[in-house]
């Protein structure tokens, strides 16, 4: 008999102002099956829905990050296949998340969760850990909102040394390129984000989550400058700029309310 793979979802917990999704299906290092794409949405629409949330924070559980999409699970659960949007959807929903997000990579990151983990403003990794693009040895023509994502963020050249030759880069090398943001023994993991964390939550939140969409924007070449100027009136606006000139005369550390 075959396993369930619907078994251990996606999970999500909200604490304070922070946000965390985890992958726990660990004996298949964390592949995505189609009815984790609608679970996933669903935890997306409910982060951007909550306004007190600062940060988000994606992990996993097991010795791998993700395997990527599972391609077999449109013929194992095939009621979820035909519900599911498509996995560049879900990868694209989480790109333009509101607030800042985390990838907590405490292990390997193959497939479709590479460009996941692009998506995130920050990826903390390990020593020890690896990523490939298997698409071109699979006879997988990956689709074009990936494609411009490696390029937007790691430049051409090494965006296709990674899809035509299917290479593996190690930790190290992952840095080199700016894949990674962070790179850390794996005992500092957890510390190396918890920090991050509060640093992304101290900040004024109407800027940061502004900036943010701006960022994205100019990095596919797609900025919205009316709606930029209208985020950045906001902000001139908001209580929070009153409070950071006020914490800045006063040497003391902001308390940002994102109104």
């Amino acid at each position: 008999m075959t396993e369930d793979t619907r078994l251990d979802p996606p999970s999500l917990e909200i604490s304070g102002r922070r946000a965390t999704i985890r992958l726990h299906r660990a004996r298949h290092r964390n592949r995505i099956e189609p009815g984790d794409i609608i679970r996933l949405l669903e935890y997306f629409e409910t982060v951007d829905a909550n306004r007190d949330l600062r940060v988000l924070v994606m992990a996993a559980s097991g010795p791998a990050f993700s395997a990527g999409f599972h391609l077999g699970g449109f013929a194992e659960d095939k009621e979820a296949a035909a519900k599911a949007p498509g996995f560049d959807a879900m990868v694209d929903r989480f790109e333009k998340l509101r607030v800042p997000t985390i990838m907590r990579l405490q292990g390997g990151v193959y497939g479709g969760s590479t460009d996941l983990a692009l998506t995130a403003d920050f990826r903390v990794g390990v020593t020890g850990m690896e990523m490939f693009m298997p698409a071109a040895r699979l006879g997988v023509h990956y689709y074009p909102g990936g494609l411009r994502r490696y390029v937007s963020r790691l430049g051409l050249n090494t965006a296709k040394r990674l899809f035509l030759t299917a290479e593996k880069l190690g930790a190290e090398e992952l840095l080199r390129v700016g894949y990674l943001t962070h790179l850390v023994p794996p005992e500092d993991l957890d510390g190396t984000v918890e920090r991050l964390a509060s640093t992304l939550d101290s900040m004024a939140p109407l800027a940061v989550q502004g900036i943010k969409q701006a960022l994205n924007e100019i990095g596919h070449g797609m900025l919205d400058i009316e709606a930029c100027e209208e985020r950045a009136r906001i902000c001139k606006d908001s209580a929070d700029i009153q409070e950071g000139l006020a914490a800045f005369r006063e040497k003391r550390a902001p308390v940002f309310r994102g109104v």
